[in-house]
């Protein structure tokens, strides 16, 4: 059994992989995850190459039953979960009048729907960390726009401002069971998800992944009688 170990969703590039990358430096073992086999191998080929534990799961994270089975196979592997990142999201910009249903559940099974799920189905794990050493942690990506409503990105705006909600309702929930939930709320992070704005904001002034690490790394430090609700991440002179 491992000394410590995580789950990463979306882990197969940006945040996901950054988060995923500092979680090994720290001494994790990793279960990875992300709906692309391909590319979900290449970036645990990569943590291997550099000595690290990691097992990939490559499915659609809208289905129930795959998450199901990456939770299963990180116990099977890990026999612990002492760290909890739910990072896969998607987001599809529509003005309200031209929203199609697919889309719209699309986002809300993806960045939502995925998380709750994800806790029930390691919830035993994390109760488990949680009595051992009081700081299992579940990381939650949620986004600026979790905090202020968007146009256009209504959809996703919804759901992250669901994600910061089900955050502070899990630290009501489950902090004094040793079960600590942030979420994070970045700006613009040069990944490919904000590939669609870089003709209006260029990559090297966006905020880089490993910002959003060492942020996670930073609650990671924190002693078992703190928590920290969320973390909100900005470019210089952005309004919020």
């Amino acid at each position: 059994m491992a000394e410590r170990a995580a789950i990463v969703t979306g882990g197969s590039s940006g945040i996901g992989l950054a988060i995923a990358r500092m979680l090994a430096e720290e001494g994790y073992a990793l279960t990875v995850a992300a709906r692309r086999p391909e590319k979900l191998t290449e970036a645990a080929d990569g943590l291997r190459a550099d000595g690290y534990d990691v097992q990939e799961v490559a499915g659609n994270l809208s289905d129930e039953d795959v998450i199901k089975s990456v939770v299963e196979t990180h116990k099977e592997r890990f026999g612990r979960l002492d760290v909890l990142v739910n990072n896969a999201g998607v987001g599809i910009g529509a003005p309200v009048g031209e929203i199609v249903t697919k889309r719209l559940d699309m986002q809300l099974d993806v960045n939502l729907r995925s998380i709750v799920l994800f806790y029930r189905e390691s919830l035993e794990l994390l109760k488990a960390a949680g009595a051992e050493h009081k700081k299992a942690l579940v990381i939650n990506t949620a986004s600026i726009a979790g905090k202020k409503g968007e146009g256009w990105l209504s959809v996703y705006s919804a759901a992250k401002h669901g994600v910061v909600g089900w955050t502070a309702s899990m630290n009501r929930e489950l902090a004094e069971l040793g079960i600590k939930s942030t979420a994070l709320c970045p700006a613009f992070v040069d990944t490919p998800m904000t590939d669609f704005v870089k003709g209006q904001v260029a990559p090297e002034d966006m905020i880089r992944p490993e910002d959003i690490a060492e942020g996670v790394r930073f609650v990671m430090r924190t002693s078992p009688a703190c928590v920290v609700p969320e973390i909100m991440f900005v470019r210089p002179g952005d309004q919020l």
